[in-house]
């Protein structure tokens, strides 16, 4: 997969190192014209040492996506794990991560902690990359990294709205949109969470909305919130006139998880399978080739419920994950206990779930300031 205005990877397989290719893009005044000598003598001159790149053995890159896809790991972390070998080949001149060791390693996750001040998350992921590439794509154990300096992981607490603050941004949202942050704060969901429903994850009936796959491949159950039911009962008759539409037109094959599509043929077209959210537009499916429509586009949701903040005159630094840490701080504030919440939540730990007992509204740990008996 190669960006625009910057050089391709090609690495040999069992090869020692990268070829860069440039890109035609490259504007010409940038390049000096070599002169004519120059040229015969670069045509004429031997290829540099090393095996050749046998025809049709695989990049680097895209055995790392091999290895990665064989796994079931997620598009997103594909996605960063390519991006961060990619860097780590640049950083070092395009040398072949077989050529470098521990030194090498550590020189460039340091160069992104001192230099980048990235934060300790961002060098974490990036050391996950690179253990992921020698163990599984080079078939060897990352060495060990002495000279590493890790980041430092400051202990921030989350970002909390109040209930009058809450009700400020819903009002400021439209349509889909104000549906999408209800459950975000309503149920406890993630973003992506919340887009990813299926019609058949809303259980009317019991008022739960089954999270399938959330984070860490795991399935819980969120509270359906009653506020929500006529406008998601209106939705969804839109979303089934639009999906009618869709079957008349040849249309209508939603993508479905796994190995499912080959298993239930007719299941992409069933309704319980459609997006509870699907886009306004199809689109082509660059892997299969087929036009089919997916979810709504996550930066859509995130762009209005910034706007939403901004008109509603509120200082705090508010996004979509925000609804869902206001929704754990007020179960727990109305006397909730800790582990029903973080079961609706889906954490692994108690201790995730116990950061948001540090932001009730209380005071600081709830004790009572002296001055207030004073003045």
């Amino acid at each position: 997969m190669d960006c625009e205005g910057e050089p391709s990877l090609q690495v040999a397989e069992g090869g020692d190192r990268l070829r860069a290719r440039a890109s035609p893009r490259q504007s010409p005044q940038r390049r000096r014209s070599p002169s004519l000598r120059a040229r015969r003598r670069v045509e004429h001159s031997p290829p540099p040492p090393g095996p050749p790149r046998s025809p049709g053995s695989p990049r680097l890159l895209d055995q790392v996506r091999s290895a990665i896809r064989v796994r079931h790991y997620s598009l997103r972390t594909e996605k960063s794990y390519v991006h961060w070998i990619r860097r780590f080949i640049l950083f070092h001149g395009k040398r072949h991560p077989r050529e470098l060791g521990a030194p090498e390693i550590s020189g460039f996750l340091n160069h992104l902690a001192v230099e980048g001040e990235v934060a300790s998350s961002t060098q974490n992921q990036a050391l996950n990359a690179l253990v992921f590439l020698y163990r599984w794509v080079l078939g060897r154990d990352a060495p060990e990294l002495d000279d590493l300096v890790r980041a430092r992981k400051p202990r921030r607490l989350p970002v909390v709205l109040t209930a009058d603050e809450v009700r400020a941004v819903l009002s400021r949202l439209e349509g889909t949109h104000s549906l999408v942050a209800g459950l975000l704060y309503g149920s406890g969901l993630r973003l992506l969470e919340g887009l990813r429903l299926r019609v058949k994850d809303l259980d009317f009936a019991v008022r739960e909305v089954m999270v399938r796959d959330g984070k860490g491949r795991r399935d819980r159950v969120a509270p359906l919130p009653e506020a929500l039911v006529p406008r998601l009962r209106e939705h969804l008759e839109r979303v089934k006139h639009l999906h009618d539409s869709d079957l008349a037109g040849g249309f209508g094959a939603v993508e479905l998880p796994g190995a499912l599509a080959r298993k239930y043929r007719n299941a992409a077209c069933e309704w319980g399978w459609q997006w509870v959210f699907p886009a306004r537009h199809r689109f082509v499916d660059p892997v299969r080739g087929i036009e089919r429509r997916h979810h709504l586009h996550e930066t859509a949701v995130q762009r209005a419920v910034r706007r939403a903040v901004v008109t509603a005159g509120i200082a705090k630094r508010a996004s979509c994950h925000t609804f869902r840490h206001s929704f754990a701080t007020h179960l727990l504030a109305r006397g909730q206990d800790i582990r029903t919440v973080q079961e609706l939540l889906g954490h692994s730990d108690v201790k995730t779930t116990m950061v948001y007992t540090h932001v009730l509204r209380l005071g600081a740990r709830g004790v009572r300031s002296p001055l207030d008996d004073v003045v």
